[in-house]
């Protein structure tokens, strides 16, 4: 009986623990999914503006154009401006986004030329 005991409250330790591991995760998880608009509202849209129009006072300030007039780019240009950074005007993101991150990033901008 007492083996049984112990079987039992080692399933339902590991049980636990599996459970415990989901939900650690899940918040994980659910970043990376609003990631990339989180990313554009910290630290795009200062400039581009949050609906991409660049109509803010440090995009008019450096001539930030519209998302629609930068859909004539490639998605690849795009990322390698926020890679690289453009002139004096764009910081390069390379070392605070992963590739990953930027391509999302890009992304969504891009979306905003779609509405």
């Amino acid at each position: 009986m007492n083996s049984l005991s112990s079987a039992k409250k080692f399933r339902w330790g590991l049980s636990l623990i599996g459970l415990l591991i989901i939900c650690l995760t899940a918040p994980v998880r659910l970043r990376a999914q609003d990631s990339a608009e989180d990313n554009y509202n910290k630290k795009c849209a200062v400039c581009h503006a949050k609906d991409g129009s660049g109509n803010t006072a440090k995009g008019k300030k450096v001539h930030v154009k519209d998302v629609h007039a930068n859909m004539k780019d490639s998605e690849a240009e795009m990322i390698k401006a926020v890679t690289d950074g453009k002139g004096d005007d764009m910081d390069s993101y390379k070392k605070e986004f992963t590739a990953e991150q930027i391509k999302a990033l890009v992304a969504y901008y891009r979306s905003l030329g779609q509405k």
